[in-house]
């Protein structure tokens, strides 16, 4: 399938004729409520931009809509670009893209005539093989500002407001903690362990890891060594690394988290962006899917409740292994089985049948990372291997989002793998461990 981006000068008049700053409801409506997909902690809505149908995460630390995946879609149009430069996280260099305004987009009944969008169509940037649908960008702050936009992780729901007609709710189970911005990206106060004085960190709904920190200084030790060497996700500049451990607690107003996860990404990761001074880390997914998130860019707070997962212990990927989407395969399966045969309803005729066969297009599931010295890695798994079945289960029966949470569901839980290496199939096993 030929997959195209159209690029329409049209000389900064939109297509649909009319121009509006950011996005509204239509006149009648001041609500909506949207159904998501929380794959790996991150929110993925449906969103259309000039009427075609993409898949966008919900991303607090982005400001503008950025498009990087046409996977699925045969042709996009998309109107008056300009090439120019984009960096971000990641140690590689800056990367080449275009803007795109006067675009129409619509988020659930939400509508915006007028829509920046930055395209970088690049393949290092597709989180659609490591989320096993297909994500074609995400949205930011150019949606977050026109709304107060509730979360609601338990039951997958998105609820967005009008500020002009949102009343207030009394919640004495709420916290409600101040916002502040820089360079349009909302941050949060926060105690580490046992912090006496608040520290400031981004909020960063598409982060899927719980905790980043800057400063590992008395958090890291060698003697006994807390810690462990990791690929820690992909940013607009390139792979991300650093070193994964666990901290005592993180403290959100009256609720603390306790034995939560955080990650220690390499310096050489921010060499391409401006860091707020204030800035002490980043809290992500993993910590914001505990709660309903209620965000008022207009007002400058963030309200939070506690939802059924806020107890759920934190555990790292203890398998070291990343699996990612690669494709399709045509896998051929059994339908009738040979003993079987067709009785004529007077019982005196019996006619066997041969195997049916039925042939189904499923994905194809390959290994993308495995960490060093992890369970994996030490039963003799590569990059590389294609994943042909989990626990006695073909793999293409499981989604990739449930392979993710196997792999940080239990310590000690018995994961046997089918691997084919070289066009020669193999058995591995291992048992999920704590490296920490």
């Amino acid at each position: 399938m030929i997959r195209r981006l159209i690029l329409v000068f049209l000389l900064g008049i939109s297509a649909f004729g009319f121009s509006q700053k950011g996005f509204v409801f239509p006149e009648g409506v001041s609500k909506d409520k949207i159904s998501f997909k929380l794959i790996n902690n991150l929110v993925i809505i449906p969103a259309k931009v000039n009427g075609v149908k993409l898949t966008f995460l919900l991303d607090t630390g982005v400001n503008n809509t950025i498009i990087f995946s046409l996977a699925g879609i045969d042709s996009l149009a998309l109107n008056n670009p300009k090439a120019i430069k984009i960096k971000g996280l990641g140690a590689g260099k800056q990367i080449t893209g275009y803007a795109s305004s006067g675009n129409f987009v619509e988020v659930g009944k939400a509508r915006d005539s007028n829509h920046k969008v930055h395209v970088v169509l690049d393949n290092a940037l597709n989180l659609s093989k490591r989320m096993g649908i297909p994500i074609h960008g995400i949205l930011g702050y150019d949606f977050f500002k026109d709304f107060i936009v509730e979360t609601r992780y338990g039951s997958e729901k998105l609820i967005i407001y009008s500020p002009a007609a949102y009343v207030e709710k009394n919640c004495k189970k709420c916290v409600t903690l101040p916002l502040i911005f820089n360079n349009n990206k909302p941050y949060i106060p926060a105690k580490i362990n046992t912090d006496t004085q608040e520290q400031y960190f981004l909020l960063d709904s598409g982060s899927s890891d719980a905790l980043w920190l800057f400063d590992s200084k008395g958090l890291l030790t060698e003697n006994p060594k807390n810690y462990f060497e990791d690929y820690l996700g992909s940013g607009l500049s390139g792979h991300i690394y650093g070193k994964r451990s666990k901290i005592k607690s993180i403290t959100l107003g009256k609720f603390t988290l306790k034995n939560n996860t955080v990650a220690f990404p390499d310096t050489l990761t921010f060499k391409n962006v401006a860091i707020f001074n204030k800035r002490k880390g980043s809290i992500g997914g993993e910590i914001l899917k505990r709660f309903t998130v209620l965000i008022d860019y207009t007002s400058k707070k963030i309200i939070l409740k506690k939802n059924g997962k806020f107890k759920e212990p934190f555990h790292y990927n203890m398998s070291g292994l990343t699996i990612e989407h690669e494709g399709v395969e045509v896998v051929k399966e059994v339908k009738t089985q040979a003993e079987e045969s067709l009785k004529i309803p007077d019982d005196r005729v019996s006619i066997p049948l041969s195997k049916v066969y039925t042939y189904l297009l499923v994905p194809k599931y390959v290994v993308a990372q495995v960490v060093k010295d992890s369970p994996a890695d030490l039963a003799g798994i590569q990059k590389g291997d294609e994943v042909l079945a989990i626990n006695g289960k073909n793999v293409y029966q499981y989604k990739l989002a449930e392979l993710i949470y196997m792999f940080s569901s239990r310590e000690g839980k018995r994961i046997s793998m089918l691997i084919k290496r070289d066009n020669k199939i193999s058995k591995k096993k291992f048992f999920l461990k704590e490296r920490i």
